[in-house]
């Protein structure tokens, strides 16, 4: 019904308006949307279990969709198996000057340098909250970032703040270390100032609470020289996955002519990003699980991350060109693929075309 009506409709309206407005309006819609139900389960084959976590299906909304939880029982509806909130910050800030999101459909692409805009975490914490209470079974993950004003020998402070107040209502929250739009902060990638984040957060929630794994996203621009270290960093430091990854600043080398300024996702970004879940996978097989973001428009494309090495996939810019019927779309083809070529579950798939 949602599907008919986007594609009839709302998705010729929503590009009327620039891309950040026609944002908005999508939210609100979802925001409001009555149908907060619960779908049918997803074929067993699909699950994935995790981090003790069980996750109905390996689809999830990637974070910059929903940066402070406004229509997380919409995400559960259209099917996610979970989704990652944020990017949230400690304190409010608005994020850059707009406009700041830009299309390319020509390419089923989009930039953005939005700047980590956020409503702060003691705003999104009660939003939580109400969603837990409304019993929402979504799963979900919270990726936190430091505030752009927060200074270099803050900044661990500013992740501490958000686990302290945020963590225990997570199933697993993602350090973003690798946004190319906060300045300086592609540099919290390196292992000695990774060891100072996990170090900080060590004891940011009480033995009592539930402590969530703790997930490091990457930049696709990083080189494996520069991964492999990273890699090594975050298993020491106990991590529980790597997020791969992160918008590029690529342009010329991922085929694409703009000079918007920011970071590049969509279809682009997808043979990137499975390289660099490729190389993350040789290196450390699943002792870090990985969850695979970049370029998802299809089940084939889902596929191809899940078979170099991801456990878990998300998605955000295919949703915005093929519309809300994509999640299903790419289940069920998940499930054809899995039958085609002779695996049980996705747990099975993973990792071997790596």
């Amino acid at each position: 019904m949602i599907d008919v009506l986007y594609n009839r409709f709302l998705r010729h309206l929503m590009l009327r308006f620039d891309a950040e407005t026609a944002h908005r309006m999508t939210l609100k819609l979802l925001a409001a949307w009555p149908f907060a139900h619960i779908p049918a389960a997803d074929p067993p084959e699909l699950r994935v279990r995790l981090w003790d976590v069980d996750f109905p299906n390996p689809v999830g909304l990637a974070a910059g969709m929903d940066k402070d939880a406004v229509a997380v029982a919409a995400w559960q509806s259209l099917g996610f198996g979970f989704a990652e909130l944020g990017t949230i910050t400690p304190r409010p800030q608005p994020g850059n000057p707009r406009p700041r999101i830009f299309r390319l459909p020509e390419h089923r692409a989009l930039i953005n340098r939005l700047g980590f805009p956020s409503d702060g975490m003691d705003v999104v914490a009660p939003r939580i909250e109400r969603m837990r209470r409304r019993g929402i079974r979504l799963r979900v993950g919270l990726n936190f970032g430091p505030n752009k004003d927060t200074p270099a020998d803050r900044v661990a402070g500013d992740y501490r703040a958000l686990m302290e107040r945020l963590g225990a209502m997570a199933d697993f929250v993602v350090i973003n270390v690798s946004s190319p739009n906060t300045p300086g902060l592609r540099e919290w990638q390196s292992p000695e100032r990774m060891k100072q984040i996990f170090a900080a957060i060590a004891d940011a929630i009480p033995p009592s609470a539930r402590r969530p794994p703790i997930l490091i996203k990457v930049a696709p621009d990083l080189v494996e020289s520069d991964l492999i270290p990273i890699c090594d960093a975050a298993l020491e430091a106990g991590a529980g996955g790597i997020v791969a990854t992160n918008t590029t600043l690529k342009r010329a080398e991922v085929g694409v002519a703009s000079a918007y300024e920011g970071g590049l996702s969509g279809e682009p970004l997808r043979e990137s990003a499975r390289a660099i879940i490729r190389q993350i996978f040789r290196h450390v097989g699943r002792r870090l699980p990985i969850i695979g973001v970049g370029g998802i428009a299809s089940a084939d494309d889902a596929w191809g991350h899940i078979r170099a090495g991801a456990s878990l996939v998300e998605l955000y810019t295919g949703l915005i060109y093929a519309g809300p019927g994509l999640p299903a779309a790419i289940k069920a083809g998940l499930a054809g693929l899995l039958r085609r070529d002779g695996f049980s579950s996705i747990n099975d798939a993973v990792g071997t075309e790596s």
